[in-house]
């Protein structure tokens, strides 16, 4: 925090003057909140209470954070430089100085890692789970893994040379590389040679030794130990190993594209070749390769470039954390079957009866589910209609084959692609194309704006009627992450939301936008923000007449500066406010006289935060939301999110004691300062029972087990009455 921030906070806290929310000392930096959520993460691989697979697993996430940081976050800060812009951000910054912060918070973020990362390997060892160096093993040994590297890997590399006949090579994107200094046998002729590290689908980075479980070497050593197949008769003076990360911003206009599949296309192709934002290197490299490498690559050498004690590309730690030790482990976690969809009757029975039905995953099964939802739509002959919104979706996904299935059962089927979802794009063409060839009529949402929300809509031929079968999701449709990140899912065959779900894909598939009505949907880009900032000010105002206002927010980031303003008014004025924010938060808690009535805590553990829940006391006449949408000025301006009330009683019962239990969380929730520190809440024994993960999976399992009591129960007395 700098010294005019901190001497305007205890300002505002000697004085209780009017103050000014249009000062940048009392919002902070998106990309460093960002950073610190990162440090959080970082902190489950310090908590020696995680288990060791696991705490090697939150070091992997971290890092492949930071490469996706440096691709969107850094890449487009560069980029705005390169432009000579100045703009000065909410919190006071220009892009150039947000370069700088965030770089030096990242050097202290990795310094934190790869200490943490040297001592679990130590830790590992001692488990049997060893990484060697080739030059350690036995001739037996290293001779199995040179017949090896000559069948699997020789086959794979392309040495290039470096010399003015064959200039500095191009390097993709996240890429391992050896830079190798040759010289002949007679030592008078020096050569420098570029080797890229085959590390893909069919090759791991760490390589498993024959007969000896939990043992690996690197795949860049098995390199290094066999370069005298790939140069003979040279002599190998120095192996150093560079990575590098490319921009990944290299959107085009939408509005001047005649095609946005080739669009994309040609965005794709772009970033391949974008400018390097960063290179990392091992310690020890001569400073004169180091400077090489720099001026080649086109950065700077003192800026963009990162030296690290061991292992690049920590990402790849991921294979290991694959490995079969249950011990090291957190208990396995089997998501259960929602307890009113444990009965075989057709799904759509289920949901009329009900009404509606809310998914918590991954609590609750997403395939028996969502994927369940589609599948019988495609199956049953009165299904005459699907419409769904695809964002992001696993390559092999049972919700595509779904949609293919009801296409080949002739049904009207129409899916919007979101052709923009950061590097999906590749796959999300693919499928459309996969989709359009099976006569599913594929759009691609609305020019100039994302396609975020999270929506499927089955129209079906009832005994009366047609009716909409809707679901809105917070998540993805994607089953992999289903089963890690925290999400809320609402089946319902509601017929006003079915109506506004209607309206919203007219939107979607024409683009015309002029006197959309919905009844009870909230949207962005037009109605959705106007909507939160009248109710926060409709909270400020019941409260003022003695309706004890409360606010509740739990999301993913709050970043949009008219919010954070809207919740400062609203905390002057009294108003209880209780934010759930897992990353980014620009607001400052705690601060007398400005936000002395919020409190902000963010939630990391084991699965990964995704739910977004808008919760308004209005005056005792509780409101309850469930979106897709961040506060965040993009997702409010720039997407087209929905925020979907629940009007269920019991629904909305369900949703307070997931507020509750995350608010009272004692283990897995950070404490924000007014700093933006945030300090963890320490529970008072070692029991996990207080972490909010703990205690939602073993909520789901109890609904379960009352369901399947009153089912008993409800049969008893059918017994006795006949």
């Amino acid at each position: 925090m700098s010294s005019t921030a901190a001497f305007n906070i205890r300002t505002a806290k000697k004085n209780k003057t009017e103050i000014d929310l249009s000062d940048s000392c009392w919002y902070l930096n998106r990309e460093l909140t960002w950073l610190e959520f990162n440090s959080r993460v970082l902190h489950e691989a310090e908590d020696e209470r995680t288990p060791l697979l696991e705490r090697l697993k939150f070091i992997a996430i971290v890092s492949a954070n930071l490469d996706e940081f440096f691709m969107k976050r850094i890449g487009g800060l560069k980029q705005l430089v390169g432009a000579g812009l100045r703009e000065i951000s909410l919190d006071g910054r220009t892009p150039l100085q947000q370069i700088q912060e965030c770089n030096k918070a990242i050097r202290i973020l990795e310094s934190r890692k790869y200490t943490l990362l040297q001592q679990i390997l130590v830790l590992l060892k001692e488990q049997g789970i060893v990484i060697s160096k080739v030059n350690d093993l036995t001739a037996r040994e290293r001779k199995n893994l040179r017949k090896h590297f000559a069948t699997n890997i020789y086959p794979l590399l392309t040495p290039q040379s470096i010399d003015p006949a064959h200039p500095f090579p191009f390097v993709s994107n996240l890429s391992l590389n050896l830079l190798l200094t040759l010289n002949s046998a007679s030592g008078l002729d020096m050569q420098l040679a570029r080797v890229k590290v085959p590390v893909g689908v069919s090759t791991a980075r760490f390589v498993a030794l024959p007969g000896k479980p939990g043992s690996f070497v690197l795949l860049e050593d098995l390199l290094c130990s066999n370069l005298d197949m790939l140069f003979p008769g040279m002599v190998v003076v120095r192996c150093d190993l560079f990575r590098v990360t490319r921009n990944a911003n290299t959107e085009l206009d939408e509005e001047e594209a005649d095609d946005l599949v080739e669009m994309i296309e040609t965005e794709l192709k772009e970033r391949r070749f974008a400018p390097i934002v960063r290179m990392e290197v091992l310690e020890g490299i001569p400073t004169f390769q180091r400077g090489r490498l720099a001026a080649e690559l086109n950065i700077n050498e003192y800026e963009d470039v990162f030296e690290v004690p061991v292992l690049l590309a920590v990402r790849d730690l991921f294979e290991l954390t694959r490995l079969d030790y249950p011990h090291l482990h957190d208990p396995p976690h089997h998501p259960i079957v929602h307890p009113q969809l444990e009965s075989s009757r057709n799904i759509f029975h289920i949901i009329r009866d009900a009404g509606s039905i809310l998914l918590q995953h991954p609590y609750e099964s997403f395939s028996s589910s969502v994927e369940r939802f589609l599948r019988t739509a495609a199956e049953d002959p009165k299904v005459h209609g699907i419409k769904m919104t695809l964002y992001r979706t696993s390559s092999q996904s049972r919700i595509v084959e779904a949609l293919l299935l009801a296409a080949q059962n002739g049904k009207q089927v129409a899916v919007v692609v979101e052709l923009k979802a950061r590097f999906d794009e590749a796959t999300n063409i693919r499928l459309a194309e996969q989709m359009e060839q099976a006569g599913i009529h594929v759009t691609y949402g609305v020019v100039g704006l994302k396609t975020h929300c999270k929506v499927i809509m089955i129209v079906r031929q009832d005994f009366n009627s047609l009716r909409r079968y809707v679901h809105i999701g917070t998540g993805n449709y994607h089953a992999d992450t289903a089963r890690i990140y925290s999400d809320l899912g609402l089946m319902s065959c509601n017929e006003q939301l079915g109506s506004d779900v209607t309206e919203l894909f007219n939107y979607l598939t024409t683009g015309f936008k002029p006197r959309r009505k919905y009844g009870i949907l909230l949207t962005a880009p037009r109605f959705l923000k106007q909507a939160l900032l009248a109710k926060i000010e409709r909270e400020i105002t019941l409260h003022g007449e003695g309706g004890e206002g409360l606010i509740q927010f739990k999301i993913n980031a709050l970043e949009d500066g008219d919010i954070v303003k809207a919740l400062y008014k609203a905390s002057q004025a009294g108003v209880v406010i209780d934010l759930i924010v897992r990353d980014t938060c620009r607001l400052r808690p705690g601060i007398a006289g400005l936000s002395a009535t919020i409190r902000v805590i963010s939630i990391v553990g084991r699965f990964l935060e995704h739910s977004r829940i808008y919760y308004f006391r209005n005056g005792g006449a509780e409101e309850y939301f469930i979106s897709s949408a961040d506060a965040m000025k993009r997702n409010l301006e720039a997407r087209v999110e929905v925020l979907c009330p629940i009007e269920t009683p019991a629904i909305a019962r369900e949703i307070r004691s997931i507020l509750d239990v995350h608010l009272s969380d004692a283990r897995s929730a950070w404490v924000m300062q007014p700093d933006g520190s945030y300090i963890q809440r320490i529970p008072a024994d070692t029991d996990l029972s207080s972490d909010s993960h703990c205690q939602l999976i073993v909520a789901a399992e109890k609904r379960v087990e009352q369901n399947r009591k009153k089912m008993k129960q409800g049969k008893s007395k059918q017994m006795i009455s006949t």
